[in-house]
């Protein structure tokens, strides 16, 4: 499919104040290849295809050590524990340094998970001044720049989503930005307080986007993001948006909290988060964003999108009385677990994964585990009645708060993003710092095992030993009660949704363009590194479409033609080092025309995307 390159750009980029500008949005690298073992068997249209299934098909983040899906999925597999001291640049530890149960205003964590860049945004690039972007919460500009990516990831130019019923659903609270600007000195403007409100964080990408469907702050504390999750679910399933972006951001931007959570007794003194450890003492503080984009899995295979998986059921609820009020309650979270599953429509037992909440503190872990016992043994019973027996599985248990820290309003994105991971490459990373057991888990007599190393993802049996599509669920618990858990599912395609095979084996038209002759360029080193990593399984088709359909047209274009993924790796080379020739052609989109591009005005490239179309190439 050949795509015109000729759409009129937002006004030409220019840079100002001090705010850093960050990598080029066109091309985020991901491993799309990598695919768990053994297929799963397909089940029945009516079995696998549950009322009000709901497709995953895009997901992004900035966590801790990874500021991509890519990354991230490295962090997991690697083992790595991204907690790192306060940084400088936040405010100084020492500053607050002290014995939080003796001194006023002072605590003994000065540990924390946080992402690089917290003041990076390209405010032209979203049309906002960089006196306006400076009073705007970097939530705010974080989420800007994660929306444009996920609709990337989706498949989806941003444009072509203007004006859906698109919904949009984030968990995020007050980081006290405003004490900061306060303290700068900044002069209050009238635009100031639209940058500080934590509700304008999904408002403005609403806004800027141009969606028209429900646009929601969440503020449920740790439970947050996955409680958006649920109720963009919900949104779709009730038919008040047609899809969703949902999750949730966490940016630690103050030290009060830290001193706070230290007097409380709730964080771990030598920052290591350690789920399900006998040395749990605390978690450790974390900061981060992530997004899923969800659309109804019947308007997904129509549209053929990519699926990541399908969520199948999702819950929340309140533990209402319990011990305090930041106690949990076990008979609450196994009640959320008996509604989640009940709804999932398939057989509870086949659950061969959960990501626990597992914060890591001596009390709640074993909490989690005996709701986690208690609902699956209910399951399990009611499954044997209903569907007969069924073989012995294991369930294993992780957290990625072991690797990042908890993200507190951005928690349940997280676990949920790295459960999409771990389903895309087959694989259990292992959940850290859980060498020795806590003795209180009572594991012995259930299903479940903690993943202690990294490990295969097998797929479940039925009865008759064929292998089941991997599932999987995500809890999270905020600390004054609102409990939340979604039920995951691999996708398998039908018969009728599975992709043909490619025939066609003819050059295809690179396109790739940008706001600023810099950004081209890196756009060009981040689509060359893909090929040459995690792209290299990509058909040349694809990639071809993708950059023609799925990427906004902006002001600064290249394009040419390529029969190879090496030709492409060729060419963008030596194009990033000014030496390309007459195959790689550039220009510029003047600013405020409306129909005007580089097909119209290269007469070869012209002709040899015509002879594209009349050969029907192009993907």
């Amino acid at each position: 499919m050949v795509a015109a390159l000729g759409i009129a750009p937002e006004p030409a980029d220019e840079r100002g104040g001090e705010l850093e500008a960050p990598r080029a949005l066109e091309t985020q690298a991901d491993d799309r290849s990598a695919v768990a073992p053994a297929a799963p068997r397909r089940e029945a249209a009516s079995e696998q295809r549950a009322d009000g299934a709901i497709a995953i098909i895009g997901m992004s983040c900035c966590f801790p050590g990874a500021p991509d899906v890519a990354a991230f999925w490295e962090v997991l597999r690697q083992g790595r524990d991204c907690i790192e001291e306060i940084p400088p640049d936040r405010w100084d530890w020492r500053d607050y340094w002290g014995d939080p149960l003796s001194e006023p205003g002072r605590g003994n964590v000065k540990w924390g998970g946080f992402i690089e860049g917290m003041a990076e945004f390209d405010a032209p690039f979203f049309g906002i001044s960089a006196p306006e972007a400076r009073m705007m919460d970097p939530q705010q500009r974080l989420l800007l720049t994660q929306a444009w990516r996920l609709m990337e990831d989706a498949g989806y130019a941003p444009a072509s989503l203007k004006g859906s019923q698109t919904g949009v659903f984030i968990g995020t609270a007050d980081t006290g930005y405003a004490r900061l600007v306060a303290g700068s000195g900044s002069a209050i403007e009238g635009y100031a307080m639209a940058g500080l409100a934590p509700s304008l964080g999904p408002n403005r990408i609403s806004y800027y986007y141009d969606f028209h469907g429900p646009s929601i702050a969440v503020e449920t504390a740790c439970s947050s993001a996955l409680i958006a999750i649920h109720r963009a679910v919900e949104a779709i399933r009730s038919g008040h948006c047609t899809a969703a972006i949902a999750g949730g951001i966490n940016a630690l931007l103050n030290p009060e909290a830290f001193v706070g959570f230290s007097k409380a007794g709730m964080l771990s003194p030598g920052g290591k988060c350690k789920p399900f450890s006998a040395n749990a003492d605390g978690y450790a503080r974390g900061e981060g964003v992530g997004l899923v984009f969800l659309k109804p899995l019947a308007d997904a295979e129509r549209d053929g999108d990519r699926i990541l998986a399908v969520i199948r059921a999702s819950a929340e609820n309140h533990g209402g009385h319990a011990a305090s009020l930041t106690a949990p309650n076990p008979r609450a979270q196994a009640d959320l677990l008996r509604t989640a599953y009940a709804r999932a429509g398939f057989d509870p037992r086949t659950v061969s994964y959960i990501e626990a909440h597992g914060t890591g503190t001596p009390l709640g872990d074993p909490i989690e585990v005996e709701a986690l016992t208690a609902a699956f043994t209910d399951l399990a019973r009611q499954a044997e009645a209903d569907h007969g027996p069924a073989p012995d599985q294991v369930c294993t248990l992780g957290s990625v708060k072991s690797n990042i820290g908890h993200l507190e309003l951005a928690a349940g994105v997280a676990g949920l993003i790295k459960v999409l991971l771990q389903m895309r490459h087959g694989e259990i990373a292992a959940s850290l710092h859980s060498e020795v057991l806590n003795p209180h888990l009572k594991l012995e007599r259930s299903p479940f095992r903690v993943a202690r190393h990294a490990s295969a993802w097998q797929r479940p049996l039925d009865i008759e030993s064929r292998a089941l599509p991997l599932r999987a669920g995500v809890s999270s618990f905020g600390f004054g009660g609102s409990n939340a858990h979604v039920v995951l599912e691999e996708y398998a395609a039908t018969g009728e949704n599975e992709r043909a095979p490619v025939l066609v084996s003819s050059p295809e038209l690179i396109v790739l363009s940008a706001r600023s002759e810099s950004q081209l360029t890196e756009s060009a080193v981040l689509l060359e590194a893909f090929l040459s990593g995690p792209g290299r399984a990509a058909e040349l088709c694809d990639i071809a479409h993708t950059l023609q359909v799925a990427r906004e047209p902006m002001e600064f274009r290249l394009g040419f033609l390529a029969a190879s993924k090496d030709e492409i790796r060729d060419r963008l080379g030596a194009f990033i080092q000014g030496n390309a020739g007459s195959p790689v052609h550039t220009g510029r989109l003047a600013a405020n025309r409306k129909a005007t591009s580089v097909l119209a005005t290269d007469g070869p490239l012209r002709e040899a995307a015509s002879s594209l179309a009349d050969r029907g190439a192009g993907g």
